[in-house]
C-alpha cells in the first residue's frame, strides 16, 4: 500500500509521510490472512534456505497471534511438519525477534536443541485504528525467520553476546488497552478506541533512540568490539529519523546502517529480520561482516546482540 493510496482515505499526503517516517509503502495481509499464515511461509523459507527441513524447538516473536489462547507456535510447527516439537511465542512486540534470537541461543546453548526455527511475524495492520493516519502510515506487515544450529563459539554465525532489557513503569506508552484480563475482568464499559494499537510517538521516540543506543553500546563492550568494528548495524526499522538518531549517537558512520524501512514501513517483530534478508539479497551485507543487531518495541523492551554474518543466502 503506498502513501498515495493512504492520501485517498485518510488526511495525509505523501510529503507528510515521507518527511515524518521515511515510509513510501508497506505491505497490508489481504482480509482472512493471519500472522500464522505469514510465519508459516517466512519459515518455509528459512528451512529451504538452510538445506535441511527439521527443526527441534520454534520460537515464534509475535504481537498479533491468531488467538489469545493458545500460542500460535505450535500451529505454525505443525503446519511445517514440525509436529511435536518444543513450540512457543515470545511477546516483546518490536523487540520481538531479538528477545526470540536469545531465548533460541540459550535452547542450543543449554542442549535442549540442536536446531531451532526463529519466526518474527506480525500482521500488524489488523490491531490499527484504521482512521489513525499516523499508526496507519507507519506499519505494515511481514514476517522473517532464521535457522538457528549448534556450533562452534568462533564459528562465522555465532550469536551472542546479548543485551536485554524492560521498563514496565512505561507500558502505556504503547499499548492495546482492551482485550486482555485487566479490560475484562472490569465489568465497566469499553470504548472501542481500546481495541486498537495506541502510542504516545514523541515518547516512544526519545525511548527507542536512547535505548537503542545504550544497549548497543553495552553488547559491544560485552563482546569486545568498538563502533568502527560494525560494518552493519541492522536496527529495528521503526522511522527513518530514529535510525539516524541512533546511528548519530552511537558515532556510527550511516552508510553502514541497513535501511528498508522506505518499502516495508515499521513491521514489529518481522522488522530486523526482513531488514537483513534484503540487505544480504542485495549484496550489502555479506559473510564476513561484523553485524551489530539492535531493537526497541513496547513493553517498554529492548534487546541486542552481535554476529559475523556466515556465508548464507535467504531465500524468498
Amino acid at each position: 500500500m503506498t502513501n498515495e493510496e493512504l492520501a485517498r482515505r485518510l488526511d495525509t499526503s505523501d510529503e507528510w509521510i515521507r518527511t515524518r517516517t521515511g515510509i513510501s509503502r508497506r505491505h497490508v495481509v489481504n482480509p482472512g490472512v493471519s500472522t500464522s499464515e505469514l510465519a508459516v511461509r517466512a519459515g518455509q523459507r528459512a528451512l529451504r534456505s538452510s538445506g535441511r527441513p527439521d527443526a527441534d524447538a520454534l520460537v515464534l516473536a509475535t504481537t498479533t497471534p491468531d488467538r489469545p489462547c493458545p500460542a500460535t507456535a505450535p500451529e505454525v510447527a505443525s503446519r511445517l511438519g514440525l509436529t511435536g516439537i518444543a513450540a512457543f511465542d515470545v511477546a516483546a512486540v518490536c523487540t520481538g525477534f531479538v528477545y526470540a534470537l536469545a531465548a533460541g541461543t540459550g535452547l542450543i546453548s543449554s542442549g535442549i536443541a540442536r536446531r531451532v526455527l526463529v519466526i518474527g511475524a506480525d500482521a500488524f495492520t489488523t490491531i490499527l485504528d484504521p482512521q489513525d493516519r499516523t499508526t496507519t502510515a507507519i506499519f505494515g506487515d511481514g514476517a522473517g525467520a532464521v535457522v538457528l544450529r549448534a556450533g562452534a563459539p568462533q564459528e562465522p554465525g555465532a550469536i551472542g553476546p546479548f543485551d536485554l532489557g524492560s521498563d514496565g513503569d512505561l507500558a502505556d506508552l504503547v499499548a492495546v488497552a482492551a482485550g486482555g484480563s485487566r479490560q475484562r475482568s472490569s465489568k465497566g464499559p469499553t470504548a472501542e478506541a481500546d481495541h486498537y494499537f495506541r502510542m504516545d510517538g514523541k515518547a516512544v521516540f526519545r525511548q527507542a533512540v536512547l535505548r537503542m543506543a545504550e544497549s548497543s553500546q553495552r553488547v559491544l563492550e560485552q563482546s569486545g568490539w568498538r563502533i568502527e568494528d560494525v560494518d552493519r548495524f541492522v536496527a529495528h526499522q521503526a522511522n527513518a529519523r530514529i535510525l539516524a538518531s541512533v546511528a548519530a549517537r552511537l558515532e556510527l558512520d550511516e552508510r553502514r546502517l541497513v535501511r528498508n524501512i522506505d518499502r516495508v514501513g515499521n513491521t514489529a517483530a518481522g522488522s530486523v529480520p526482513l531488514a537483513l534478508a534484503d540487505a544480504v539479497a542485495d549484496g550489502f551485507i555479506r559473510p564476513g561482516h561484523r553485524v551489530l543487531l539492535s531493537a526497541f518495541g513496547g513493553g517498554l523492551t529492548w534487546g541486542s546482540t552481535v554476529l559475523q554474518w556466515p556465508d548464507c543466502a535467504p531465500v524468498y
